[in-house]
């Protein structure tokens, strides 16, 4: 008999763990998925032109449009995104989920965005079909398709190839390279011919293509790919994510004195569930570099945010 409050003891202990467990999994499953978050940061740039001082860059990425999806979540996204009015806007790949099924839809739902400087893209793995870094490809002209379908909505997709944005004259570079897992991901031709003085804002799916430019001019990296690990749980972290992609996983980066990183946590997903990685669409604002002590100030409150 004595041993029984150390047996209800117990009991309680596991009820109360199964509770919160399975409280926290049915939010992870209905709530954060679709609990779109908006993060705002200013990202200073060497060398910024005046005409670009206080341009804002609208970043999505990983929407990953498919049947798991709730019909009218992207569109929904597309809205919100148009009420932030930006002046540029950066889709960083993975359009669809898979196959070809969703290509004409998923172009015409991002055919509703526009912005003063355009709306950019580039293509992600899912886009080419890959699903891992061997490089191998279900659908070998699925790319293709996107890319053509994009086009046909009014979004400039860069594959190795830039774009100069221009105001009063002046000029910044807006380069978009393919997928790293694609295998066609060629720096090179995207920098062919342009100056180290200019600034320069790279979009490129995966964040790990950053070792790809390290010895390049690259001021501002705008990637997805992770979604965070859509997972971060208690205790565990971001359990589906292996080392190298935990240690560029989401948010703000300072790659070195004058190079920043950000890693989307993506809108859409793969399989309905996040857990303190809610969806987002960031806003990024470009400011003149200050001092090293102020931004180093600024490096100290933005970084690895998410």
């Amino acid at each position: 008999m004595k041993q029984l409050p150390q047996i209800h003891d117990r009991s309680s202990r596991l009820a109360r763990f199964l509770g919160r467990n399975w409280a926290r999994v049915t939010y992870a499953r209905h709530i954060e998925p679709t609990w779109l978050e908006i993060n705002e940061l200013p990202i200073t740039i060497p060398d910024l032109p005046a005409a670009f001082a206080g341009m804002r860059i609208a970043h999505l990425s990983d929407l990953h449009d498919g049947h798991q999806l709730p019909r009218d979540y992207l569109p929904r996204t597309m809205d919100q995104v148009m009420d932030l009015q930006p002046d540029l806007i950066a889709l960083t790949g993975d359009f669809i989920h898979k196959g070809y099924h969703h290509v004409e839809q998923i172009a015409r739902t991002v055919g509703r965005l526009s912005a003063p400087l355009g709306v950019f893209a580039v293509l992600g793995n899912h886009d080419f079909s890959v699903r891992n870094a061997l490089g191998v490809r279900r659908y070998p002209k699925l790319h293709r398709a996107i890319a053509d379908a994009l086009a046909a909505n009014g979004v400039t997709v860069l594959r190795n190839e830039t774009h100069p944005l221009l105001r009063d004259g002046q000029r910044i570079d807006l380069c978009g390279l393919d997928d790293l897992w694609s295998r066609e991901c060629f720096p090179d031709r995207a920098f062919a011919g342009l100056s180290d003085r200019t600034p320069r804002i790279v979009m490129a799916h995966n964040p790990q293509t950053i070792h790809l430019v390290e010895h390049d001019r690259m001021d501002l990296m705008l990637s997805g790919h992770t979604h965070g690990g859509q997972i971060d749980w208690p205790g565990l972290g971001r359990i589906v994510l292996g080392k190298q992609a935990k240690r560029l996983a989401a948010g703000l980066y300072r790659m070195g004195d004058s190079r920043w990183l950000y890693v989307s946590k993506g809108v859409g997903y793969g399989f309905r569930f996040r857990f303190n990685v809610r969806p987002e669409v960031a806003i990024l604002q470009l400011t003149p570099e200050q001092s090293a002590h102020s931004a180093a100030d600024s490096a100290s409150l933005a970084e690895n945010r998410g």
